[in-house]
């Protein structure tokens, strides 16, 4: 399976980059392959470098003001133009996308995502991994938009939550097996 992890470019400590971590290394330990924004630094460079320590493959789409931090060692690095274009590579090489802890730019991947979903542009699960209860806030915003009739879909359609690393990578892999 191709997973599309969005996630934070920033140097983070060990209570996201250990889950961070070890959610790499089940993408790799599971013959997956790692398809990321490309950076080979913070949070991204530990998936990165957990995916490959642990035989997975790498897929990058950079964007040309961010490629002097590309990572060298990719099994395959795409310069996109800009940020829109970036997404949309990203989006289109994925069975399933992952939205870990970030700041603006993930929450605006995250959004993006879903409101493509939410309009059957495409079906691919999405899974928030809620590391630390970060995307808390998120949840329960997503349930008052949902009871109060602003989702087309059930949330459950349009996006699961995860506590940790492994119920991420089991709703991924029981979604993709049957869809």
């Amino acid at each position: 399976m191709d997973i599309c992890v969005f996630l934070s470019a920033a140097d983070l400590d060990d209570r996201y980059t250990g889950p961070a971590r070890e959610f790499a290394e089940l993408i790799g330990k599971g013959g997956h392959t790692l398809v990321w924004g490309g950076s080979n630094v913070g949070l991204m460079k530990v998936v990165a470098d957990g995916v490959q320590d642990s035989g997975g493959r790498l897929v990058g789409v950079s964007v040309e003001f961010l490629a002097g931090k590309a990572r060298p060692d990719a099994d395959e690095m795409i310069i996109a133009a800009d940020l829109a274009e970036r997404k949309a590579r990203l989006i289109g090489l994925a069975d399933a996308v992952v939205i870990m802890v970030g700041g603006t730019g993930t929450l605006d991947e995250a959004t993006e995502i879903l409101e493509m979903k939410k309009h059957g542009l495409h079906r691919k699960p999405v899974v928030l991994l809620n590391t630390e209860g970060f995307y808390d806030g998120l949840l329960a915003q997503f349930e008052r938009m949902e009871s109060e009739g602003f989702l087309p879909l059930p949330l459950a359609e349009l996006v699961s939550f995860a506590d940790t690393p492994a119920d991420a990578l089991a709703l991924l892999e029981a979604t993709v097996r049957k869809g």
